[in-house]
């Protein structure tokens, strides 16, 4: 069980807002403001170059704390400025080339959209699309179906952004591993959600970031690289912070994942995300999911229940992100008239995951994304803000 009352004090943010934009940014608790402030503080009084000298130990802590997280050691972690980042290095360092297919789903998110793009004009590379199932998770026959000895990624996102479900990485693992493929995994709006065990999704490679379910500040991400195969990933730029030694002529890698990362990095944020890492395994992953599905599963419920609302939402495992439309009423101006409620919520356009929402037929749809500190009181509050602008609008 969750102390919901603790989470509640342990969070500020709670007293202004009702927070039901978790997969965008959540809000960050009292332990991790405490920690990015000291780090500020020490940065502030000392200097930056100091700071980090003197701070060292807990940078190094958040390196433990986030390998804690997903069942890593601290040396197959990178630190980044976010989970888009992590994500671009350990894909583009892969070196695909001309006839090489990537396997990926339906609900892709843009920013990885992107990559697969560019690479397939500028070298050829070939995209690939696994349809889902009837219920809306990945179809694992048609993509055991679609291997062939081109495939030379899987890449799926654990929890996409627009329609709810979790898909099973594990199960996507065990095919990938068979096949001896390598395997990517946008963890981004799951880690801090559910149980994330990198062993037990058999992934060579993990991206997430601090900002969304983990509560962390702004600014920072993290890439897994499993260590057996760091060495089929050539880093696309060397600089100081990825090297151990720059010559005239020739450099040598820093060791494991950081050879990934920037010499400049936010580590104020890094530290606040390694305290975020805590915070969350001190309340227990599991129990985080199991508060976080149940308040979602009502509030699908309620909306279910309000004439002019369409749950978007699809898949035999559902996380936070409700998704949802009210018939004459934009997604955007929803959004825009619950700010003005205090109430946050987002939007996602046909932008926003450009194979899922066409091939759904959706333009845009209004996403409340729920965490473990939300109560049934603020779901019956946005349930009946909802249905009041169903009532101007009928």
């Amino acid at each position: 069980m969750i102390d919901v009352d603790r989470l509640r004090s342990d969070t500020p943010g709670t007293d202004h807002v009702i927070h039901f934009d978790n997969a965008g940014a959540s809000l960050m608790p009292t332990p991790v403001l405490e920690a990015v402030h000291r780090y500020l503080d020490v940065e502030m009084r000392v200097g930056g170059y100091a700071a980090r000298k003197d701070m060292t130990p807990a940078i190094d802590a958040a390196y433990d704390s986030v390998a804690r997280l997903i069942g890593a050691h601290p040396g197959d972690i990178a630190m980044t400025d976010a989970a888009s980042r992590a994500w671009q290095l350990a894909f583009h360092s892969l070196g695909l080339g001309e006839g090489d297919r990537v396997l990926t789903t339906e609900t892709e998110y843009v920013a990885n959209w992107a990559a697969y793009v560019q690479v397939r004009r500028e070298r050829g590379v070939v995209i690939d699309v696994v349809p889902s199932d009837d219920a809306g998770d990945i179809d694992l026959d048609a993509l055991e179906r679609m291997i062939d000895d081109r495939v030379a990624l899987i890449s799926i996102n654990h929890a996409p952004t627009n329609c709810g479900v979790i898909l099973d990485v594990e199960a996507v693992g065990r095919i990938a591993n068979g096949h001896g493929i390598p395997y990517l995994v946008d963890a981004c709006q799951s880690v801090g959600q559910v149980p994330v065990d990198v062993r037990a999704i058999g992934c060579d490679m993990l991206s997430s970031t601090s900002r969304k379910y983990l509560r962390g500040p702004r600014g920072v991400g993290f890439l897994y690289v499993r260590e057996e195969f760091l060495d089929r990933m050539n880093p696309v730029f060397v600089e100081t912070g990825s090297s151990q030694r720059v010559g005239l002529d020739d450099y040598v890698l820093a060791p494991g994942p950081r050879r990934f990362e920037n010499f400049e990095k936010n580590y104020a944020g890094v530290v606040g995300m390694g305290v975020a890492a805590d915070y969350a395994l001190e309340i227990g992953i599991p129990a985080i999911r199991d508060r976080i599905q149940y308040l979602a599963g009502e509030l699908r419920k309620l909306l279910a229940t309000i004439d002019g609302v369409t749950v978007l939402d699809v898949g035999t495992t559902q996380g936070g992100a409700v998704t949802f439309n009210l018939v004459g009423v934009a997604a955007e101006d929803l959004a825009l008239a619950a700010r003005q409620s205090a109430i946050n919520v987002s939007v996602s356009t046909i932008n926003s995951a450009p194979f899922d929402m066409q091939h759904r037929g959706i333009d845009q749809l209004v996403r409340a994304s729920l965490h473990a500190f939300n109560t049934e009181d603020e779901l019956a509050t946005f349930a009946a803000f909802v249905d009041g602008l169903r009532s101007g609008v009928s």
